[in-house]
């Protein structure tokens, strides 16, 4: 049948603030109501159109919204994989729909987004990617009642069309990918600086911005791309460009350019993924070509960021209809994206919330439950794919923590490469802190059995490793006795419910060494050799607890706890002794088991098929990673405690400590942490030693306070471990182009008390108001925010200023981020995730404020480093913290030339040494803050 337009007959509801909607009718009249009302309203009209239905629900104080038709569903069906922020205004732009101008006009243009949207699918109703769409569609109609199948079939032309699961079995249209052949030696042809600056001419294109810095920074960054000379000394770049320089397009510009000539891949890591988004997107300059950027351009990361098609075929298989709408969405998007990317890809992240909790996220294989090879979707798995795809592509953009997992991993799935850049440098301590720690927690520990023995009867669809090995152990029975050996002794680690076990501490605990077996003069229990005694793992977390406990203060039970390692609680070296035993007897087995794998793969006689090699390396290296390198780290990690403490002041290789993590008030977890003390030793030399060329760039590598500047460089060769190689960094450094001296105005408020939360928020309100929205509102804790969100949404609602907030608003922070840049009179509240790595040129952000000055977070990790890291002067060492936080989030302010923007912090104490970190030109003023307010409104507005 030919296609038709179907629209319901429903009214239309817009909520731009907290407590207030616009109501269109049927019969189009339309009105400003509050909660109540609109109850009322829809009691009598029935279910509304909207976009984004729980968060409108939640900012009208709705139990829910049920049945509602929710625009943002419909988008997803029809235009999968396509982006949009989450808002009438943001779909208008994404639909090339002039946006509405106020909360009225968009309740307006909710029915006329529908329209668009089913008239694009009517257009598109032949097309491969909608062969079944309808019986998609039909199917979520009859088993889920889904508001929108009747409208979308009637556009595709088959309004009784027939549903089925048919239409969810989207692997059936997957292409599967086939082993490449293993690429060619690379080559050593270098990059000079005059071929960086021809490339970028070329990516720019004629009639381009001419910025000469930015030319200055591809030839800087050039050098990374030229042989090396002596094993381990690659050759190293160490460059600042100020904001506005374009250090993007600068070293792509060097990095395809070498990539081209040798027949390598650069890999360029980035610190988060939206800036692995960010990066992306400008990578159309160099391929504006979707399918050639598919093929020279590969997006990496964890496995734990892709949709897993075995956990999305179960859930398929046994979907209840409550989330039959949410898989079949997927479905749609599934067959349309680029690379399988649920988190931060062109995966919509509000999708997600539109659902029940795990209703999508649980699709993504986030406990390491990959079975590979015996994976009956293996040969069209999104993650095999971008593998296969990395190492031949040109460009591989990945995230720091990929790559320097990786490298402690021995090379990871896609091998070493030869030349790295690194993105946003400033953070390659963080992110090396991240990679190379170890916890021997409650947690960890839950995890690795449950990887082991499987989900014991739970509804986890976790196989265990006894189903991993299934398909070899007829053949190759040699594998059993080992295998049952773990499984046995894998029963010392906890088992489901520990936490709730735990807090009920034993009044026999003092009695433990006695109970296993010890002897008074000998503090190591000896267990018999066939007995596992199943608290022993808890019997430690216990002991940790106490300790902990014992140590601190009865401090806030919201927030986590930590003490020293040393001096032990009593009970803690026979828990820890007997643990550290049965850790051994696992780890024992398990090294005995990848021995026999890898002996299967090496043994002349053995006729394997291609699959059973495939499976047997799959299996030796997940044994490997999964659970014989934790267990020699927890083994080392406890082998410490028996050791004598060290001499105070002593400089360690390792910092030791125990944490409580808490949750609602309840304690969930406590383990033993593990974390170099300079982190960047083994990023120098498992990452950068090996490599031919690193490159490490940022706007904010130096502390701009220093006024000696080889000092500076010193420091920042320190937090990127430049120090440790040894061949010395060539140091490049450009100034931003901005004028920040006629484009900011930065002040301190100096009338309010920073701990009243009633002050903070009056003085945020404030200066909401007098910039007319645009405002990024930055808070070091959780609980602050909240407090003020809550006081202050009234009020900007009041002003029709949408205001939104991190850890309130049911959406993830690059939806919120999404949103903010969308809706340029809006409000953003947020933490640390938003300080770095946003970018939201223009009037969408005008405005920045800092409830108080970002100092580093106390803690004992924090303490040793500025203690053994600081060259003496542990001040100093947070001073520079502080400054680089400040300087990372200013550069949020301004990101264009013609950008205007005000910075504003609300802590009377802020030191004016810390200031010094602020761009050149910025000369901050103390103020009260009526007067801040004033300068504010007046600033922004051009007076």
């Amino acid at each position: 049948m030919p296609p038709r337009l179907l629209l319901p007959d429903a009214p239309a509801l817009v909520t731009p603030a907290p407590g207030r909607a616009a109501l269109l009718t049927p019969d189009g009249e339309l009105s400003m109501l509050r909660p109540q009302q609109v109850a009322a309203a829809l009691r009598e009209l029935g279910p509304p159109i909207v976009v984004h239905a729980p968060a409108t629900a939640k900012r009208l104080n709705l139990p829910g919204l049920p049945g509602a038709w929710d625009l943002l569903e419909l988008f997803a069906f029809c235009l999968p994989a396509q982006p949009a922020p989450p808002t009438p205004r943001g779909l208008a732009l994404a639909l090339d729909m002039p946006p509405p101008a106020d909360a009225e006009s968009a309740a307006a243009l909710l029915p006329e987004i529908a329209t668009e949207l089913l008239r694009r699918l009517a257009r598109a109703r032949n097309a491969p990617l909608n062969k079944d769409a309808a019986i998609l569609a039909a199917r979520m109609r009859d088993a889920a009642s889904w508001p929108w199948a009747d409208s979308v079939l009637a556009a595709l032309g088959q309004p009784t069309a027939r549903g089925s699961n048919d239409g969810l079995k989207v692997w059936r249209a997957l292409p599967e990918w086939e082993e490449p052949s293993p690429p060619p030696p690379p080559g050593s042809h270098p990059v000079t600086p005059a071929d960086a600056r021809t490339r970028l001419a070329e990516i720019l294109g004629e009639g381009a911005e001419q910025r000469p810095s930015q030319a200055d920074f591809a030839s800087a960054a050039s050098m990374a791309f030229t042989p090396r000379e002596v094993p381990g000394e690659p050759r190293l770049v160490l460059a600042e460009a100020g904001t506005g320089t374009g250090k993007t397009l600068g070293y792509v510009a060097p990095a395809s350019l070498w990539a081209e000539r040798n027949g390598a891949p650069v890999w360029i890591a980035t610190y988060t993924r939206n800036l692995q988004r960010q990066l992306d997107q400008e990578l159309a300059r160099l391929y504006p070509d979707p399918e050639e950027r598919r093929r020279h351009v590969v997006i990496r990361k964890g496995r734990e960021n892709y949709l897993c098609l075995l956990n999305y075929d179960e859930a398929a298989s046994g979907a209840m209809p409550a989330r039959l709408p949410a898989l079949a969405l997927v479905a749609r998007w599934a067959l349309a994206t680029r690379d399988g990317d649920l988190l931060g890809g062109d995966f919509p992240g509000w999708l997600v919330e539109l659902f029940p909790p795990g209703a999508i996220s649980l699709l993504a294989d986030r406990r390491g439950e990959c079975i590979h090879s015996a994976c009956p979707h293996w040969k069209r798995c999104y993650v095999e794919h971008s593998i296969r795809r990395a190492a031949h592509a040109r460009l591989v953009v990945a995230n720091h923590a990929l790559v320097m997992v990786q490298a402690a991993l021995g090379g990871g799935d896609d091998g070493p490469a030869l030349r790295y850049v690194f993105d946003e440098g400033h953070h390659l301590f963080d992110a090396a802190d991240g990679a190379f720690s170890a916890a021997l927690s409650g947690a960890e520990m839950a995890e690795l059995r449950r990887w082991l023995l499987g989900n014991e009867g739970g509804r986890s669809r976790a196989r265990g490793l006894r189903r991993r090995l299934e398909e070899m152990l007829a053949d190759h029975p040699v594998l059993v006795p080992p295998l049952e050996l773990t499984e046995r002794a894998a029963r010392a680690l906890p088992s489901a419910g520990w936490w709730d076990r735990w807090a009920a501490l034993p009044e026999a605990e003092a009695d433990l060494a006695e109970d296993e077996g010890a002897t008074p003069t000998d503090p190591r229990p000896i267990l018999p050799a066939n007995t596992i005694n199943p608290d022993i793992a808890e019997n430690f977390l216990r002991a940790v607890r106490a300790q902990i406990l014992a140590r601190t203060e009865d401090g806030d039970p919201l927030y986590d706890a930590e003490c020293d390692l040393q001096p032990l609680h009593e009970d803690l070296p026979a828990a820890a002794i007997v643990l550290e035993d049965a850790l051994e007897r696992l780890r024992a087995p398990l090294k005995n088991l990848s021995k026999l794998l890898n002996d299967l793969l090496e043994d002349p006689d053995e006729e394997l098929e291609t699959g059973d090699r495939i499976r047997l390396e799959t299996a030796t290296r997940s044994i490997d990673r999964r659970a014989v390198m934790p267990l020699t780290a927890w083994i080392s990690m406890l082998a410490r405690l028996r050791e004598p403490p060290a001499e105070p002041g002593q400089r360690p290789t390792y910092v030791d400590w125990l944490a409580l993590t808490r949750r609602d008030g309840r304690d969930i977890d406590a383990g033993l942490h593990r974390h170099w003390l300079d982190p960047t030793v083994p990023f120098a030399s498992q990452v950068a030693g090996p490599a031919h060329g690193v490159l490490i760039a940022s706007a904010t590598l130096r502390d701009a306070a220093r006024h000696d500047p080889e000092a500076a460089w010193r420091e920042a060769e320190a937090r990127t471990g430049v120090q440790h190689l040894p061949a010395p960094a060539i140091r490049a450094a450009l100034p931003s182009p901005f004028d920040y001296a006629a484009n900011t105005r930065a002040f301190v408020v100096e009338d309010i008390t920073r701990d009243s939360p009633g002050q903070i928020a009056a003085a945020m309100q404030q200066l909401f108001l007098a910039s007319g929205g645009g405002a990024l509102g930055l808070f070091t804790a959780i609980r602050r925010l909240r407090d003020v969100h809550a006081r202050i949404a009234p009020a900007l609602a009041e002003a029709g200023i949408p205001l939104y907030a991190q850890h309130v608003d049911a959406m993830d922070s690059a939806t919120l981020v999404d949103i903010f840049r969308a809706e340029e009179d809006s409000c953003l509240l947020g933490t640390d995730a938003l300080r770095d790595g946003v970018d939201v040129p223009g009037q969408a952000l005008r405005l920045l404020v800092f409830d108080r000055v970002p100092w580093p977070r106390p803690s004992i990790l924090h303490r040793e480093r500025r203690i053994h890291l600081s060259g003496g002067r542990p001040g100093a060492y947070d001073d520079a913290i502080a400054r680089h936080r400040l300087r990372q989030a200013f550069g949020r302010l301004i990101r264009r030339a013609d950008d205007r923007g005000v910075f504003v912090l609300l802590d009377p104490r802020t030191p004016t040494r810390l200031l010094g970190g602020l761009p050149e030109g910025v000369v901050p003023q103390r103020l009260g803050l009526a007067e801040a307010v004033r300068q504010t409104a007046a600033f922004l507005s051009g007076d």
